[in-house]
């Protein structure tokens, strides 16, 4: 189950210490995301429907 405005970080994360990587937000109707080595600083605010689409297309070209 995905909690709301709760920051998970990739499963994809690298540097031993997972480190190096983004993490995301589900919000209402945007995802966010920031940096997880920064997380202080600005978001990237994201609608649901377009960030479904990027992942789906990232994941076509593998």
């Amino acid at each position: 189950m995905v909690t709301p405005n709760t920051w998970q970080k990739s499963s994809y994360s690298g540097g031993g210490q997972g480190d190096a990587c983004v993490e995301v937000a589900h919000r209402r109707t945007h995802i966010a995301i920031r940096d997880s080595k920064a997380p202080a600083r600005a978001t990237l605010s994201i609608p649901t429907e377009a960030f479904t689409a990027f992942v789906e297309a990232l994941k076509a070209t593998r």
